[in-house]
């Protein structure tokens, strides 16, 4: 049933979803508009889970990072006993950030405008002359730290929500779980974040980032000059290798919104696919972190995590791209044509210095913020928006390509009619 906001465009509809004609369309509107955006805001990134960091960040008790999510400061920390919170960074007393470095270790934190401070477990604990404030003030918990209403993880990825009666986050991951697993499979010690984050900022709408982090038609085009450089430099290899039916990738709704595409490519995988670039000793090196795979979930898991590339989307705004490397990117709007983008590059805990510098080489190369993927498909995101400017003559984008076909392939489009149908749903209910 729709909402007194959604008639409120003159079409009636912010898209085209005919099943039976196989045309889906988007109205351009929902990546311009203020209305929107503000929309956005309080039934979207106020009510979905959030990923707000990896237990890997904060490796000790006391560690600390503050980073902006869904358009608030908190601060993401573990106290003396090692229990992780998530804290809105914002002073009780008259609402300074408490917090104001990136990152680092405190026993507690204290704001620096009038001094108050607090022990990292979130409670209040400045002391006053007598007479200044009641006795019994801030005995309720009145003058603590205000925490996130929720904060809940799943192998070692923390989300918080700021809606107290979400449904819990493995609920609401769904089918995306199965791919966390896959990804935190990797080690037998566990995943980490390496070399913290990379920040940058897009002139563009969110949601074109989460159309594009999963859209196999794109590369191809938009990445020639990547496919070109493989072609020279990773060893007995030629475009048309990707056509093959061993490299098709498919598309998969993983409900709740979340989806991702999954298949293999040409690039080396330190998890366990060589490259003839990386010769005898590289050969040798992934053979054994196969053999340690196998051994420790199974030849037919193992064969998965190894030698299948994966671009994963979890609704809204949280993608995972387990392929010649791994990164995670979370991205918030900060206007309808404007969002700022948190990075990290995952690797696994434990892994030879030899397979970690493939991997960071591959992330450097293709995944970084300066290697050949990311600027690229930032100046298609931000061509797109200027494009935008147009929608009264031309108002919609085309999202049909597959959505006959029982089985869509990766370079189809069903990841992002999914992404678009939960989307549409959160935006005009009740």
């Amino acid at each position: 049933m729709a909402t007194a906001f959604a008639p409120r465009r003159k079409e009636g509809r912010w898209i085209i979803d005919d099943r039976a004609g196989g045309i889906f369309k988007v109205n351009r509107d929902a990546f311009t508009s203020q209305e929107v955006f503000e929309q956005e805001r309080s039934r979207i990134f106020d009510r979905c889970w959030l990923f707000v960091g990896h237990g890997s960040e904060l490796k000790k008790p006391n560690d600390y990072v503050t980073r902006n999510v869904g358009g608030r400061e908190v601060i993401f920390n573990r106290d003396r006993k090692g229990e992780f919170h998530v804290f809105l960074n914002t002073c009780p007393h008259r609402g300074a950030m408490v917090a104001r470095e990136k990152c680092g270790s405190a026993l507690a934190f204290k704001c620096f405008y009038h001094g108050w401070s607090f022990n990292n477990n979130g409670k209040f604990g400045t002391r006053n002359p007598a007479g200044v404030y009641p006795d019994d003030f801030g005995k309720d918990g009145s003058v603590d730290l205000a925490r996130v209403p929720r904060l809940e993880s799943y192998r070692d990825f923390y989300f918080i929500n700021y809606d107290r009666d979400a449904p819990p986050l493995e609920t609401y991951l769904a089918g995306a779980a199965e791919i966390l697993d896959l990804v935190a499979d990797h080690s037998p010690n566990g995943m980490e974040i390496v070399g913290g984050v990379q920040e940058y900022s897009i002139r563009a709408n969110w949601k074109l980032l989460v159309e594009n982090s999963y859209d196999g038609y794109h590369a191809a085009e938009t990445h020639e000059t990547y496919f070109g450089y493989l072609m020279k430099t990773i060893g007995d290899f030629d475009i048309s290798q990707i056509q093959a039916d061993s490299m098709i990738s498919y598309g998969f709704d993983l409900g709740n919104g979340h989806a991702m595409i999954e298949g293999k490519a040409p690039w080396g995988r330190p998890i366990g696919r060589t490259i003839p670039v990386w010769g005898e000793e590289g050969k040798e090196a992934i053979a054994k972190v196969v053999a340690e795979l196998e051994e420790r979930v199974g030849p037919e898991r193992a064969a998965r995590i190894a030698d299948r590339d994966r671009n994963l989307g979890i609704f809204p705004n949280f993608v995972m791209n387990d392929i010649m490397a791994i990164t995670v990117r979370t991205f918030f709007p900060t206007a309808p044509d404007q969002m700022n983008v948190n990075s990290f590059a995952l690797a696994p805990i434990g892994e030879s210095a030899e397979d970690r510098k493939r991997r960071l080489d591959n992330f450097l190369e293709f995944l970084g913020p300066g290697g050949f993927a990311t600027p690229d498909d930032v100046e298609a995101l931000e061509s797109a928006q200027r494009g935008y400017a147009a929608s009264k003559f031309a108002p919609w984008n085309d999202i049909s390509r597959g959505m006959l076909k029982e089985v869509p392939r990766g370079d189809d489009e069903s990841q992002m009619r999914a992404f678009w149908r939960e989307w549409t749903r959160r935006m005009e209910e009740e």
